[in-house]
């Protein structure tokens, strides 16, 4: 292949094709440098997949809308509370929010679940005062107010609760 010569702002340019040395970044990857790349990709999949396995097996407390029924003052609602770890919460309280059917917000309010016990699945029961069951939509896990283990401030505590309902009213964080 002959030189071409090429004019760029007034001085002339020799284009010479590209030397062999030059197009290295071009070659594939050779055995070696692929079974390098394959062995620290398997090694950053097996990582992944761990904390991911970890974080799907992590025991979690769980909150299940159990029944809802008709009351003297309105309607009682039953929660199933769930602790499957050894961790024993002397303070778990739940920042609610209720909202009716056409949902609007019917009321926010406080839901105290301590103690919750180690191992141990247990009832609770609150009241919604001058609430019809029938006008329940769903309710909202706002947030965690408080949430103490062992006497300490405990972490996570909203990432780490489950909520299900089995009312036609869900429930949802």
């Amino acid at each position: 292949m002959m030189p071409r010569q090429v004019i760029d702002k007034g001085g002339p340019y020799t284009v010479r094709p590209m030397h062999s040395y030059q197009q290295d970044w071009l070659r594939p990857m050779t055995s070696m440098t692929s079974k390098i790349a394959r062995l620290a990709a398997a090694v950053m999949a097996t990582a992944t997949l761990t904390t991911f396995v970890k974080a799907q097996d992590t025991p979690t407390v769980s909150l299940e809308l159990n029944k809802l029924e008709k009351s003297e003052k309105g309607c009682r609602a039953y929660v199933v509370v769930s602790n499957p770890t050894q961790t024993s919460y002397d303070a778990y309280k739940l920042d609610l929010v209720l909202f009716q059917t056409d949902g609007i917000i019917g009321r926010r309010f406080a839901l105290d679940l301590a103690p919750v016990r180690p191992d141990k699945s247990t009832v609770k029961l609150f009241e919604l005062d001058g609430t019809d069951c029938e006008n329940i939509g769903k309710f909202l896990v706002n947030d965690v107010m408080e949430c103490r283990a062992d006497g300490a401030p405990a972490q996570d505590c909203l990432a780490r609760l489950k909520v299900k309902s089995l009312t036609k009213v869900e429930i949802s964080k």
